[in-house]
């Protein structure tokens, strides 16, 4: 078992490693097409930007804080960093995220093993993660056409593409996401008209 066990981390670390690695050299890249990096949030394929990600680390344990959005999952240490961890499946409503299996006391189910973290570029300034299901790797947006739906869905994930397959896919705008009032205020009693510091930091 100890040998399985230290395989598994091995090869972990090995997969790490090589995503940063593709991650480092599509963010060095001229062309912005080659910038997107796809996950699986619930049931929905995304993309993000990788200038606005910071780090990709495996699902760790987090720490529930009472009286909190359903969304809202808790705290997580990412390197000795306290950052609200948010299931963004639910944040959409797609009852298909962590919370939506969670009981009332946010206590969550154990996740899968490619379940990661997201946490935002230092540049955004917003100390959260959001739940992954999977990371799914680069994708080049001049590979997809526009999907021309009319969609109802706030600014920062209005972005509907399709790929060669016919995969819809969401382009998420985090930056965007992190000023958007409901997402700082993760308090079940928090006011809308409070200052954006109350946000996730309230929550805290």
């Amino acid at each position: 078992m100890g040998d399985a066990g230290t395989e598994r981390r091995s090869r972990l670390r090995q997969y790490q490693v090589q995503l940063m690695e593709r991650m480092q050299a599509a963010q060095g890249a001229e062309s912005p097409a080659a910038r997107e990096l796809g996950v699986l949030v619930g049931a929905r394929h995304c993309l993000l930007d990788l200038t606005q990600l910071g780090e990709i680390v495996p699902y760790q344990s987090v720490t529930a804080v009472p009286l909190t959005q359903p969304w809202y999952l808790g705290l997580a240490n990412v390197r000795g960093n306290l950052l609200g961890v948010v299931d963004l499946a639910a944040y959409l409503g797609d009852g298909a995220g962590q919370a939506a299996a969670a009981p009332a006391d946010h206590a969550l189910p154990p996740a899968g093993a490619e379940t990661r973290l997201l946490t935002f570029a230092a540049g955004i300034g917003m100390p959260c993660a959001l739940l992954a299901n999977r990371v799914l790797g680069l994708r080049r947006l001049a590979d997809m056409r526009p999907d021309g739906s009319v969609t109802a869905a706030p600014a920062w994930c209005a972005g509907r593409h399709v790929d060669r397959d016919g995969q819809p896919w969401t382009r998420l705008d985090l930056a965007a996401l992190a000023r958007e009032p409901r997402f700082l205020h993760a308090s079940l009693h928090a006011s809308l008209h409070a200052s954006p510091e109350a946000g996730l930091a309230e929550a805290r």
